[in-house]
């Protein structure tokens, strides 16, 4: 059997397949992968943020998946009302709640604890076969080099926050000077795409933590220039979190449908509502329907409203909050819910779980037949950068209810819902399809059709991510501009739809492989709304 990588960024892409042609496993090339995203992506992901992991290893099959979360934590400094007289109210879109001066969003307040280093730490150490030092040297190499700005990351700087209380890309880099001196040339201008950008202070960084290992992030001469730097700029995180900060382990949250096993990541992150809305739909024959009809397109959307009618109400970090995920998984409650959409009776669904749509992907399927599906992010990044280290901090307080009271409210050590949903679908025991996707909440709905695109419909897997989609998380479908007008005028008459000016990105941007367990056969899925690529080697 050959390798594959699927990656939204080619250059992590290229260098991830650089590791398989050399003997290195899918976990070895994911890390490396991962380390590469965080210089060319860095609003995106980096080892200032958070990773979450699905994995089955080939030499244990008898193990259904693996799933390792890294999560971001909230500091110890915080407190469940903290923000309460800040609000101003709900972004409109979805995204959480806007806050006075943008506190939960921009600048060192909205630091949660990171824990991508120490989850690439663990990969390594428990399933790979490089070193530490070997996974992180091709990412302070190109950060030395530089890279060429890609067109999606130049458009995203060019791109204007939605709402006055909302922020832009640019203003996360603005509002700090280490990032403006980074990522602005001068006049306080944005690189443009074909332009090439160095990051020295990161290449030193990666280089430092390469020689000195992970636990110098955590408790090291690193650490303390990190928790120095953020004790006195107010942040709530201090020097005891970054040294007593640990992994979860949680057992995969898994489910069938059609035959099918589902192995995907546990609350508080995407997998119980991908289950659940694929419960919901398994209630009826959707092979019966013409592909992305106005009746395919209502009955998959009213399944997704009614799952997180579910999720919005119930959905926290299981350390804090007793989740009901067996209730919200169970075939009982599916077809309670279909006998609701059957009957047309109108699901009522409470404000959308707040999170940012930037995050990134990597899978990773190696010729032993080790599956990687790898999610990380920063939120959309803090903007704030330590002077000298090179990297940007998560922003994921924003991820947080300001209000008290509620199972995603703010606490000390507390992890946030999230749409991250890695997952790994198995048929007879031997895993057919990984899959994953950037995205925020949008990464449930995204990875949902493109699993029922090869399930139901029998698409190849590039068919399957290219083909439009759509989300309905509340009162709203959304749909691409590839869905015809006449197909959505079909659908208005039952439930409100609107196309998106996007005819591809706008949604999660999903990343899968599928793979044939007799012929050994890979194909691999790069979401067009992205730079992507799939490479076999």
């Amino acid at each position: 059997m050959p390798n594959m990588i699927v990656a939204p960024q080619p250059i992590a892409a290229e260098e991830g397949a650089k590791v398989l042609m050399k003997g290195g496993n899918a976990i070895d090339a994911a890390v490396t992968a991962g380390f590469v995203q965080g210089l060319i992506s860095p609003h995106m992901c980096g080892i200032g943020g958070y990773v979450l992991l699905n994995l089955h290893l080939a030499d244990r099959p008898e193990v259904l998946s693996i799933v390792l979360d890294a999560p971001a934590l909230a500091g110890s400094k915080v407190s469940e009302s903290m923000w309460e007289d800040q609000v101003i109210g709900p972004n409109p879109d979805g995204w959480g709640f806007f806050l006075r001066d943008k506190v939960n969003d921009l600048g060192y307040q909205s630091i949660c604890i990171p824990g991508a280093v120490r989850g690439y730490q663990a990969m390594l150490e428990r399933w790979g076969t490089y070193s530490w030092e070997q996974a992180i040297l091709p990412a302070a190499q190109i950060a030395e080099e530089g890279f060429v700005v890609d067109t999606n990351m130049a458009e995203g700087w060019s791109r204007e926050a939605p709402y006055p209380e909302a922020c832009s890309l640019l203003d996360y880099i603005k509002g700090n000077p280490v990032a403006s001196r980074i990522y602005l040339k001068e006049g306080g201008i944005p690189y443009k795409a074909g332009e090439r950008l160095r990051n020295p202070d990161l290449s030193q960084t990666l280089r430092q933590l390469a020689q000195d290992g992970p636990d110098d992030f955590y408790a090291g001469k690193l650490a303390r220039r990190i928790s120095d730097d953020l004790a006195t700029n107010g942040s709530f995180v201090t020097a005891t979190d970054l040294a007593s900060y640990q992994l979860r382990d949680p057992e995969p949250v898994v489910g069938s449908y059609r035959g099918y096993t589902i192995a995907s990541s546990q609350s508080p992150h995407g997998g119980p509502t991908l289950i659940e809305i694929l419960n919901i739909l398994e209630n009826c024959d959707l092979s019966t329907f013409e592909h992305n009809s106005a009746e395919y397109i209502y009955t998959v959307s009213m399944a997704m409203k009614a799952a997180f009618a579910d999720r919005n109400q119930h959905l926290a970090d299981p350390d804090f909050v007793e989740v009901p995920v067996e209730w919200m998984i169970s075939k009982e409650r599916a077809r309670e819910w279909w006998e609701q959409i059957d009957g047309g009776k109108p699901i009522t669904v409470s404000f959308t779980s707040p999170e940012h749509p930037d995050t990134t992907q990597v899978t990773v399927v190696d010729a032993q037949g080790n599956c990687v599906s790898l999610t990380h992010s920063l939120g959309a990044s803090s903007g704030t950068i330590t002077p000298g280290l090179g990297f940007m901090y998560n922003n994921s307080m924003v991820n947080f209810h300001p209000h008290a009271g509620h199972p995603n409210s703010i606490a000390p050590g507390k992890g946030r819902t999230t749409g991250m949903t890695p997952t790994i679908v198995y048929k007879d025991g031997d895993p057919v399809m990984v899959i994953g996707a950037p995205g925020a909440t949008r990464i449930i709905t995204s990875i949902l059709q493109v699993v029922l695109n090869v399930l139901d419909f029998g698409m190849s897997i590039s068919d399957a991510v290219l083909a439009p989609r759509v989300d309905c998380q509340g009162d709203l479908i959304h749909c691409h501009a590839r869905i015809p007008e006449y197909v959505c005028a079909g659908v208005r008459r039952k439930h409100p739809i609107q196309r998106l000016p996007q005819s591809h990105g706008g949604f999660a941007l999903v990343h899968a492989i599928t793979l044939d367990p007799k012929s050994g056969r890979l194909e691999g899925g790069a979401d067009t709304g992205s730079s992507g690529m799939a490479l076999r080697v």
